[in-house]
């Protein structure tokens, strides 16, 4: 039997003798079974000429030799459209833009199914989200607000609207903690006494910016021959700025005695005492118009506190899929480990308390060994770790 080509076939699909091409793709496909791109083309031409089944069979063996194949994926879910099928249909195209390159390397008709392939899927899950939660509303009010928080991520995950983010530490990695975004507040007994000493801990602030000012030092320090990555940048620049009570973990006495109140609403909390890493806390400067890019901490056996000391409009700040504004006299606890990010849109400078604590899943004993394991790994690599979060 001769041997067809695909140039061949391709010559008579776009002559419009469909019937034909699709004679010699069947020939083709049965001559090289591995040949993607006639199967793909075997699919269209059954597209055109009606015969959907058996264009879904040609995809099949296309998807199977490849299948992420994002034009495979896309014509499969058109045809479910075709065919009235609204709900595998709408599954399909959410599949397929899964796979979608980006619109730039798009050809324009191709762009067009798959800017109608998001309209539909996203009215698909809308409804879907709806759907659910009307019938969870039950479950859903039986539940404190705080794990309703959670079953509204649980849902939006679900219908992958929400991104999955995890613990992504970049030295340190404890096993069996939860990857928990914003802690609830009721974790933390000790909160609402930080809280309290927001405005004296405000004013030991700005005493200290009256005489050591200068003590501020770029947050971000590595050599300029580091690889920066998101760095580069903020990489000693003025835009963000901390003043240290601790070194190294070691205490700055003379710091420290330039504000001995928010020394003791420090001792107050659960710090992590890690030699060469922990404590850390700081009174961390962001100038107007600045962006910490997104990054991930060092360990996640520890948590970070924010207390806002001075707070202008249009700051923010985001831990995986959760968006917060700070406000004045309220703290918060989050995982660092999580990829967040923060912005001060202002016109001001935005000022915060920065400080560390244990996980509070940690018992009393997990917590001194990992300060061991933790001090004799630096110890033995010679590192002398400095705040990147």
């Amino acid at each position: 039997m001769e041997k067809v080509t695909l140039q061949q076939a391709m010559k008579a699909m776009s002559g419009g003798d469909f019937s034909t091409a699709e004679s010699m793709l069947e020939r083709l496909v049965g001559q090289e079974p591995a040949n993607l791109a006639a199967w793909l083309n075997l699919a269209a031409v059954r597209r055109q000429r009606e015969r959907l089944d058996l264009a879904f069979e040609a995809l099949h063996s296309a998807l199977r030799l490849d299948n992420r194949n994002f034009p495979a994926l896309l014509m499969q879910a058109t045809l479910h459209e075709r065919l009235g099928q609204e709900l595998q249909a709408a599954d399909a195209f959410g599949v397929a833009l899964a796979q979608a390159p980006p619109d730039s390397a798009l050809d324009p008709v191709t762009l067009k199914v798959v800017e109608r392939a998001r309209t539909l899927h996203a009215r698909h899950v809308a409804r879907m989200r709806e759907f659910i939660r009307e019938r969870s509303l039950d479950a859903l009010i039986d539940c404190r607000p705080a794990l309703r928080h959670r079953l509204d991520a649980f849902i939006d995950s679900t219908l992958r609207v929400r991104p999955r983010y995890q613990q992504e530490p970049s030295d340190y990695w404890y096993p069996g903690l939860p990857a928990i975004e914003f802690y609830e507040r009721e974790e933390f007994p000790w909160l609402p006494d930080l809280e309290a000493a927001t405005e004296v801990i405000r004013v030991e602030l700005l005493e200290v910016l009256r005489v050591d000012n200068g003590s501020f030092s770029p947050y971000i320090h590595y050599p300029d021959h580091a690889p920066l990555e998101q760095w580069r940048e903020l990489n000693h620049s003025p835009k963000w700025t901390s003043y240290n009570f601790f070194e190294a973990g070691t205490l700055m006495p003379e710091r420290c005695a330039r504000a001995p109140q928010t020394m003791r609403a420090l001792s107050k909390l659960p710090m992590p005492h890690v030699s060469g890493r922990s404590p850390t806390a700081v009174f961390s400067h962001l100038l107007p118009h600045t962006r910490i890019p997104p990054h991930n901490g060092a360990a996640n056996f520890r948590l970070l506190v924010h207390l806002p000391l001075v707070l202008p409009n249009n700051c923010g700040f985001r831990v995986g899929s959760q968006v917060r504004e700070w406000r004045m006299g309220e703290a918060w606890v989050f995982d660092d480990t999580i990829e967040h990010e923060a912005w001060n849109a202002s016109e001001e400078m935005r000022t915060i308390l920065i400080c560390d604590i244990w996980n509070p899943r940690l018992a009393e004993d997990e917590r001194r060994a990992i300060a061991h394991v933790v001090a004799a790994s630096d110890e033995f690599r010679g590192l002398q770790p400095g705040s990147t979060t």
